[in-house]
């Protein structure tokens, strides 16, 4: 599945003034390629990630995924953001779950799937376990396996 980036251009308004934060950035990944994008603070590389994650929209380009036109978010495509973002009211082991809602698995294959995630985030002691409950890198952990869910 290839993601390319097609002339992406990217504005934000600060104060009723366009700042530009993409100009005209190509770029293709492979499928399994390892990719870092380093930059100081406020250059574009989340925003570049929400573009693929199709939660943004560009000014310019376009974006594809294995030569589809990317016009929201794609099923094939998930982000794990900077913040945990896990929901207080839901355990562990249902914060990975309420994001394989619209996943063709039966409960068993979906039970199955959540407890291969939890056993490779070193988690499966704390399945039953709220967010407040977790520390910081665990949290993160569970939002790690949430998006690879």
């Amino acid at each position: 599945m290839p993601l390319q980036f097609h002339h992406i251009t990217k504005q934000f308004t600060v104060q009723h003034q366009p700042i530009t934060v993409l100009q005209d950035i190509s770029l293709s990944l492979a499928p399994g390629e390892l990719v870092a994008i380093i930059g100081s603070s406020g250059c574009g590389k989340s925003t570049l990630l929400r573009l693929a994650a199709g939660l943004e929209q560009a000014q310019q380009g376009s974006i594809t995924i294995d030569g589809q036109l990317l016009t929201g978010i794609h099923p094939d495509v998930s982000l794990v953001f900077q913040e945990p973002r896990l929901f207080p009211w839901l355990s562990v082991k249902e914060n990975i779950r309420l994001w394989m809602i619209n996943l063709p698995l039966s409960a068993a294959q979906s039970e199955q799937q959540i407890a291969h995630y939890l056993e490779m985030m070193g988690l499966e002691d704390f399945a039953n376990a709220w967010p407040h409950q977790l520390s910081g890198g665990m949290a993160q952990r569970v939002a790690i396996a949430r998006g690879l869910a």
